[in-house]
């Protein structure tokens, strides 16, 4: 009879199912593309994903590591209370206010798999204006009348601001975090991050306009809201679902670690 290794002698892989991994696969994948486009913020910052067949285990990224060397056995699993199920085998812990923002979100929305906070300059640059985000491009339109907003508490380490973030989310899977950054949220990796990437496009416009010093041409109403309906999951097509492959081809051309 054939004796099993021990638990802690077991590569990551080995511990976790063919779904768990393939999702760590995309969670990596989704780290590299962040700091590809220029939205990752050194070592801090987190995204997280529901482990697969799993409502209240997530994955979560050490405390310590840039976003383009992370892989996909790098990830911690841990509760929606932030306690560790399994370790990864780096020197570094998990960060207290990564479980106090994303599992706040994973608790309260199980449409939700992926969830993605940045500190971005345009994001930060938006979320110090009393306006928001402003209807200017077609890029903001996407989201008029669907981003929500909490106001600053301070760093994310206070368990009893959950209850305020998850109000202010509500059902929305876009929140600017006022004087602090974005966050995205999607019922897969891809739609979160693209979710992100077009946040992010529509602050860096916005930005843009406004320092131009010049009058702003503000759309109507009508043409913002009509705007925003026709790019809507289920009038369109899902968002992510057919970019992601090409962005795995675009990291993949560049360095495959992250599948590691």
């Amino acid at each position: 009879m054939s004796v099993l290794p021990a638990a802690h002698t077991l590569t990551i892989r080995q511990q976790v199912s063919e779904e768990e991994w393939n999702a760590r696969v995309d969670l990596a994948a989704c780290f590299r593309l962040i700091a590809k486009y220029g939205m990752s913020d050194l070592t801090y910052n987190h995204i997280t994903v529901r482990v697969p067949g799993h409502h209240d285990q997530v994955l979560i990224n050490p405390y310590g590591m840039l976003y383009d060397e992370m892989r996909a056995s790098d990830m911690y699993k841990i509760d929606l209370e932030g306690k560790v199920i399994l370790r990864p085998d780096v020197a570094y812990d998990q960060n207290p206010a990564g479980f106090v923002i994303h599992g706040a979100v994973h608790s309260a929305r199980p449409d939700v798999a992926c969830v993605i906070h940045t500190h971005t300059r345009a994001g930060m640059a938006v979320s110090a204006m009393k306006c928001g985000l402003l209807p200017l491009t077609q890029t903001a339109m996407r989201f008029y009348g669907r981003v929500s907003y909490h106001d600053y508490e301070g760093p994310a380490i206070n368990v009893a601001e959950r209850v305020r973030l998850i109000n202010n989310l509500g059902s929305t899977d876009v929140m600017i975090m006022r004087n602090h950054g974005l966050m995205t949220a999607g019922r897969s990796i891809a739609e979160a991050f693209n979710n992100m990437y077009w946040l992010e496009m529509a602050c860096k416009a916005q930005v843009d306009a406004m320092s131009a010093r010049t009058e702003l041409n503000l759309p109507d109403e009508e043409v913002a809201r009509q705007t925003a309906t026709l790019y809507t999951p289920g009038v369109r097509r899902t968002y992510g679902e057919l970019e992601w492959p090409a962005m795995l081809r675009a990291i993949d051309r560049e360095d495959r670690s992250y599948r590691d």
